[in-house]
């Protein structure tokens, strides 16, 4: 007898609703992620400060910057319009924009100006903050904000005189 496709079951994934945005959880993807994918990178190619930054500046950063933007978006649980309005690749293109831009500006300050202006000495792992800081933000930045609207619902705007609408699917549990 011909084995058949369950074709049904491609239709209620389809159907079932995104789990709900939960911060902490977004927050330990990435940190976990990362620090396994580099790590194990460094590992397998022997490359000791890969697997070290891994778990320190690369996966912390992506921890880090993965809680400000998710705290920035959930904002008490009530998104910002302009948010829910914009394409979803124009406003995950602009946040990874910023995020990379500070975390560019933080891994250049603490490579460059930190050890000319204090007794800090210059040293490989501070030459590689300049590198792992943006990537890792762009990241953290990029798939926090794409899973983050994929779990809000956006609804018609109100009409005037009535209370605005609440969106769905954001917890902070």
């Amino acid at each position: 007898m011909p084995a058949t496709k369950d074709r049904t079951s491609r239709g209620r994934a389809a159907a079932r609703p995104p789990r709900p945005f939960t911060l902490w959880r977004e927050v330990l993807t990435a940190y976990a992620a990362p620090a396994l994918t580099a790590g194990t990178a460094g590992v397998v190619t022997g490359q000791q400060d890969l697997a070290v930054a891994a778990c320190t500046s690369i996966a912390g950063t992506s921890a880090v910057v993965a809680f400000l933007v998710g705290t920035w978006l959930h904002r008490g649980g009530r998104p910002r319009r302009w948010t829910l309005t914009m394409p979803r690749i124009v406003l995950t293109v602009a946040l990874v924009i910023i995020a990379a831009g500070a975390a560019a500006l933080l891994g250049w300050f603490t490579a460059q100006w930190l050890p000319a202006h204090t007794p800090i000495p210059a040293t490989p792992w501070l030459e590689r903050l300049r590198i792992d800081l943006p990537v890792s933000a762009a990241l953290a930045t990029a798939i926090v904000t794409l899973r983050w609207r994929t779990t809000t619902t956006t609804t018609p705007p109100a009409q005037a005189g009535t209370e605005p609408t609440r969106h769905q699917g954001m917890s902070t549990r």
